[in-house]
């Protein structure tokens, strides 16, 4: 089996795909042969241009709206996919945003929507697909969480409080879901050359990084891949693996 078909007849849904990390996960993904589902919340074109590099290169993709952290129209996400392709055999849960800001000066609305987004949506998403998984007694999801969730960050509280509750969330469901052959994992990116992040100190943050450089959106697609089609993490469950340079070592 190639790396080329080793998902052939498969669908792998990734959340907030149409730019950064998400884009570079379903680029990479497509690589396996499986379907890419490219779930965006306002950027239409980005979409559709995540679609057309796939299928210019051969494989096979489509996008759709929904705002995951909103419970109705991640069910209707859930609900186009299974009418569409038949079944879901990877979850990524990649969608996420930043409203940053020193905690004494955060607004409830700030603290609310990052909340909503990057943890509520998580819980929205895992469990509009864990009906069809378990039913299928086979599925992987892959949750995108961050080292700011395992240490902490001055000025994102929101953020922070919200990826260390997808660890948690990572964690339980990958005990509730084992029996039934569904994995569950996340993966915890440093920090990672996007839009996120070209306005920080650089010089500041890699003297922290023991690689002594930022991480590329496609070292954080190649573990995703690992972790939602290899058949060699078939027995990894409930993990939060740190791609970091080295920033955070425990």
């Amino acid at each position: 089996m190639t790396n080329q078909n080793l998902c052939e007849g498969q669908t792998v849904l990734v959340t907030g795909a149409s730019r950064g990390i998400g884009r570079a996960i379903a680029l990479n993904l497509a690589t396996t042969g499986a379907e890419i589902v490219v779930n965006y919340a306002n950027s239409a074109e980005s979409a559709k241009d995540v679609v057309q590099a796939i299928t210019a290169s051969g494989g096979k993709a489509y996008s759709l709206q929904a705002n995951v952290a909103d419970e109705e129209s991640v069910n209707d996400l859930i609900k186009k996919v299974l009418e569409r392709s038949g079944r879901i055999d990877a979850l990524i849960n990649n969608a996420g945003i930043t409203k940053d800001g020193l905690l004494m000066r955060m607004r409830t609305e700030d603290w609310q929507s990052v909340i909503n987004l990057n943890l509520t949506g998580v819980f929205l998403c895992t469990r509009a697909v864990a009906r069809p998984m378990l039913k299928q007694k086979t599925g992987r999801i892959v949750n995108i969480t961050s080292v700011v969730g395992l240490m902490g960050n001055a000025g994102q509280a929101n953020y922070a409080a919200a990826k260390a509750g997808v660890v948690g969330l990572t964690k339980s469901t990958a005990k509730e879901f084992a029996s039934r052959g569904i994995t569950v994992n996340a993966v915890a990116p440093g920090f990672i050359e996007t839009d996120m992040t070209k306005d920080l100190d650089s010089e500041q943050i890699l003297s922290a990084i023991p690689l002594g450089e930022f991480g590329s959106p496609e070292h954080i697609a190649g573990t995703v891949r690992f972790l939602a089609t290899d058949p060699a993490a078939a027995y990894i469950t409930g993990q939060v693996l740190q791609v970091d340079g080295g920033m955070l070592m425990s």
